[in-house]
């Protein structure tokens, strides 16, 4: 520790010699002083030399310079597995009981020489004091995410070694070993959970589909495993509300048994709808746990509606339809513009090809397209007729032949870079010459590449008319782009994106209700229940004034009352986990006088995970061990643990030294010494009379 100042050191001769000379005026030229004893004299003038020499030196900016050192003990990490699987064997007592008492008992001796942190790890990671607060209950392991948390709390700090004890099954996140591949620290594993293949009939995954259509078939695949069953005998059903709705009788003949079920159902009821899956039990088996599990599909009453509206046949048509018709969200008709005599309002979405034109007319046509509301998708040609006010368009018989280039800045949707990659390869498509321009703004997503020259004319780009949504493609033979698309990736895959998206961002209908509750459909059984809600006033701005009300009712109609709290100008809501089940909610709010409610469903689905798979995999424990400079122990040699670590030469306690600056003047001692000599000097001058 020592004193540092920006000026020489010979400046405290100055401060001295401040305050001798003001110490020497104040008590030997003062002749009110002459009969106090010399003694007096001497100490009081010692005082006001101390105080003014320390208050100039101070003027310097002195800084107090120190290095402080610090040791720390190493850290010895002790991370225990908290999933389900641990107990589904015959030792679950074990793990219940005498295993915590042993890895208790493994902190408490090494936190004599280790700075010990006990973590448990499965669905998450948690800090924990002792082994006493686990209760093996969670639904899936990701021991990569333990590595990683490792990593971001500890990295640069004297980590001496991890201590993992778990089973080695994982069902979550990437391979450990990999996972643990840039860690330098030390590594023990704790091979837990029993290595025998034991005779089980395992459910092991349901395929499906999260929404289908009223009326329509949707289709599940069932995957069954089985282990050590050859010869016996199994029923799989499907039922709904207690009917059987699948039956298929099972015949295992292998001792490692697998096979994929197909299962066809029809949607027959609106709304979120459960379906169980079940195995007949066989005996000898291990645990029953996993012999079935339920599903939520989400039934919807109406698929979107597309209309096709189109001068003459042409092979654009088909190539629309198609790409459009993979996505089972929408159904398409499709028509001549003489032939239809409906009303567009049933639409969703409206194509049209080459039309209007000098043939059909135009006002009729455009004043209930106006009046309807569709979003309009319009394939132009060279007599097509389009207004400015609507968008851009050309009434000459002119065309050039024009190639498709990509605006690497267009906002509305994202295109996948195998699509930006593939536009370049597409072939040229014939678009009308026209220099006009439209009176709206809009956004282009291809201009137009004529020959080697490229342009800012636009060859399909998108407008608003309100609060209605418009897309112009200035041109016609976009059949050509599906064929090229099959020619380079043997599948429509990348032309089908582009129909897709755009039929997406046009059919969307935007959302203008004052009072809004968004969270998902479906949640699994150990998440979290998390809502959010918008409530807007009459001139549709965010506001949070008021409160926010749900009711959450169960199959039971048991009743879960919560109030959303208020964010910046939203709401939120974290209603905990609810058991597996079909709820419904209704959440209500007030503007004003006005009254607002919103009602849904979602669903609680259980989580099987942990019983897929109980076989230990204590080799990736060994493995995982050696790579890291460590050891695969077990259970009963938990106590020779502490003399493994307590032997490495390696894990010692580590000293920080820290050089710290600190400004003189900061220091409160400083200002009590000052305040001292003051009150001293000012108490025998009082008492003595010199005042």
């Amino acid at each position: 520790m020592n004193i540092i100042t920006e000026y020489p050191l010979w400046f405290i001769l100055f401060c001295l010699l401040a305050g001798g000379i003001y110490a020497g005026v104040l008590y030997y030229k003062d002749k009110r002083l002459n009969e106090l004893n010399k003694w007096l004299i001497r100490i009081m003038a010692s005082f006001r030399f101390i105080v003014v020499s320390l208050l100039c030196f101070l003027l310097l900016s002195p800084l107090l310079r120190s290095v402080v050192r610090e040791v720390e003990k190493p850290i010895i990490i002790i991370a225990q597995d908290n999933s389900e699987s641990l107990i589904s064997g015959k030792d679950s007592a074990f793990y219940r009981g005498e295993y915590k008492q042993k890895m208790n008992a493994l902190a408490e001796e090494l936190s004599d020489k280790y700075d010990v942190k006990i973590y448990s790890f499965a669905d998450g990671i948690k800090e924990r004091s002792s082994f006493d607060s686990l209760s093996f209950n969670e639904k899936q392991t990701n021991i990569s995410a333990l590595f990683k948390e490792i990593e971001t709390r500890y990295s640069n700090r004297n980590v001496g070694a991890v201590v993992l004890g778990t089973d080695g099954i994982y069902n979550q996140g990437s391979s450990p070993i990999y996972a643990a591949g840039q860690m330098k620290q030390n590594i023990y594993t704790i091979g837990l959970g029993d290595t025998t293949i034991k005779k089980d009939l395992i459910l092991s995954k349901v395929e499906h589909n999260r929404m289908a259509y009223l009326g329509n078939q949707f289709p599940l695949e069932v995957i069954i495993n089985a282990k050590r069953l050859k010869g016996k005998n199994s029923v799989l059903t499907v039922s709904k509300d207690g009917q059987v709705l699948f039956t298929k009788a099972l015949s295992i003949g292998q001792e490692v048994f697998d096979q994929t079920v197909p299962v066809l159902l029809e949607a027959k009821q609106v709304g979120l709808q459960r379906y169980r899956i079940a195995l007949s039990s066989v005996d000898g088996e291990m645990t029953l746990l996993n012999n079935s599990k339920d599903i939520f599909i989400d039934v919807l009453d109406a698929r979107q509606k597309v209309l096709i509206l189109a001068d003459a046949p042409h092979p654009d048509l088909a190539a629309i339809k198609q790409s459009i018709e993979n996505n089972q969200n929408y159904e398409v008709e499709s028509f001549l513009s003489d032939e239809f005599n409906g009303t567009f309002k049933k639409y969703d979405l409206l194509i049209l090809h080459q039309i209007p034109n000098s043939k059909t007319g135009t006002n009729k046509l455009l004043v209930e397209l106006e009046n309807s509301g569709v979003p309009v998708w319009v394939f132009s040609g060279a007599n097509t007729i389009l207004k400015k006010e609507i968008a851009v368009a050309g009434t000459t018989s002119k065309i050039n032949e024009v190639e498709p280039l990509v605006d690497v800045n267009f906002p509305l949707f994202t295109l996948s870079d195998e699509l930006k990659q593939a536009v370049k390869d597409f072939p040229a498509v014939t678009s009308p010459y026209s220099n006009a321009s439209s009176d709206i703004p809009g956004n282009a997503l291809f201009y137009q590449r004529i020959g080697i020259v490229d342009t800012k004319n636009p060859l399909m780009s998108f407008y608003n008319r309100g609060d209605t949504k418009l897309a112009i493609f200035s041109g016609e033979g976009i059949w050509r782009w599906r064929l090229q698309d099959y020619a380079s990736h043997g599948n429509h895959n990348v032309f089908d994106e582009l129909i897709a998206k755009t039929v997406q961002y046009l059919s969307l209908k935007v959302d203008k209700s004052f009072f809004r509750v968004i969270s998902k459909n479906n949640f699994f059984e150990n998440e979290a229940i998390e809502f959010e809600a918008e409530v807007y006033n009459d001139s549709y701005e965010l506001i949070n004034d008021g409160e926010v009300e749900i009711v959450i009712t169960n199959a039971e109609n048991k009743k879960y009352p919560f109030v959303f709290s208020k964010t910046n100008t939203a709401y939120r809501l974290n209603a905990g986990s609810l058991p597996v089940g079909e709820y419904k909610y209704e959440a209500k709010t007030k503007v004003g006088a006005k009254a607002y409610s919103q009602k849904g469903s979602f669903s609680v689905s259980s989580l099987q995970m942990e019983y897929v798979n109980t076989v230990a995999d204590h080799q990736l424990l060994y493995n995982l061990a050696k790579q890291h400079n460590g050891d695969l122990i077990y259970p009963n040699d938990i106590n020779s643990l502490a003399e493994k670590l307590n032997a490495r030469e390696d894990i010692k306690p580590v000293s920080y030294s820290e050089k710290k600056l600190t400004d003189l003047i900061n220091l409160k001692w400083l200002f009590v010494l000052l305040l001292v000599f003051l009150s001293a000097e000012w108490f025998i001058r009082k008492r003595n009379g010199a005042y």
